[in-house]
């Protein structure tokens, strides 16, 4: 990596601030303040938009250094025309993303309702969560067919939460990273406090997904990878080849992964700059 760079190409807008939604829901304005702290450090090139509730975007209202937002729709599929509308009608928001179902629930009707409105031209990006149930290949095959008719639409995956069963296995991970690549689709992914690397947590037992891997996983994915070999790029706990893999690749794109939300913005720095793939320097 140059020297003159704290952030490489490749971890761009990597990391969008969640700090005020769920679960740690910061109030707006403390969230807002934290967030341009973020965005004035020298880390700054790593830091994609701040997360706002659709619900408390009227808390904006009048508050200088308003950045670049992503709205989340959090009043459901029946508040969703309002919400949208909200979100295109506030300069700084440039995404809206929107669970369409829950789990186990069929995501097409959640997807169609949400096209009704997405197709009137909202002039932002949209993202729609899908469940990692059955039905989601029907839903990436339908988002796949509209974005190609001009649709600004595109998927987001939850990967992590306070069950076992809200953690997908890296098989399926990587089924849905490579039906996203065959299908030309950027996709984002969100799983709270992601660390860098694959662990279990002593206190949960919880596995959790490192974004380092996810990152490895889809560079290999790019490059044409089965998805049984990005699997095990997703499963592999020895740092090493997971930060050399990334490393190698610092100074190239980031294919099809949008980003990540993450709750703790600073730990996400931490953990890469530990493993010397940020280097500190002037803000």
């Amino acid at each position: 990596m140059p020297l003159d760079r704290a952030v490489a190409p490749l971890l761009t807008r990597l990391v969008d601030d969640a700090a005020a939604v769920p679960p740690t829901s910061t109030p707006v304005a403390e969230a807002l303040a934290a967030h341009a702290a973020h965005r004035a450090s020298w880390y700054a090139d790593l830091v994609g938009p701040l997360l706002v509730p659709a619900s408390m975007l009227a808390e904006l209202a009048g508050l200088p250094g308003v950045p670049a937002l992503a709205v989340v729709g959090d009043t459901g599929l029946s508040g969703l025309p309002a919400a949208l509308r909200a979100a295109a009608s506030t300069p700084e928001c440039v995404q809206f993303e929107v669970a369409v179902a829950k789990r186990g629930e069929d995501p097409l009707p959640g997807l169609h309702t949400l096209l009704a409105e997405a197709a009137a031209g909202p002039g932002i990006d949209v993202f729609a969560e899908l469940p990692l149930t059955w039905g989601l290949m029907a839903g990436l095959d339908l988002i796949a067919t509209e974005r190609a008719a001009g649709v600004r639409l595109a998927p987001k995956f939850r990967i992590g939460g306070l069950a076992a069963e809200l953690f997908p296995t890296p098989v399926a991970l990587a089924a849905v990273i490579c039906a996203c690549r065959d299908r030309k689709l950027p996709f984002k992914l969100t799983a709270g406090r992601q660390p860098a690397l694959r662990h279990t947590d002593p206190e949960t037992g919880l596995t959790h997904h490192g974004f380092l891997n996810l990152l490895a996983g889809s560079l290999a994915a790019g490059d044409g990878a089965e998805p049984a070999e990005v699997a095990e790029v997703l499963a592999e706990e020895d740092p090493l080849p997971v930060v050399e893999a990334v490393r190698a690749r610092l100074m190239g794109p980031r294919p099809w992964w949008v980003g990540f939300g993450a709750s703790e913005v600073a730990g996400a720095v931490a953990d890469l700059a530990t493993l010397g793939l940020l280097r500190e320097g002037p803000a």
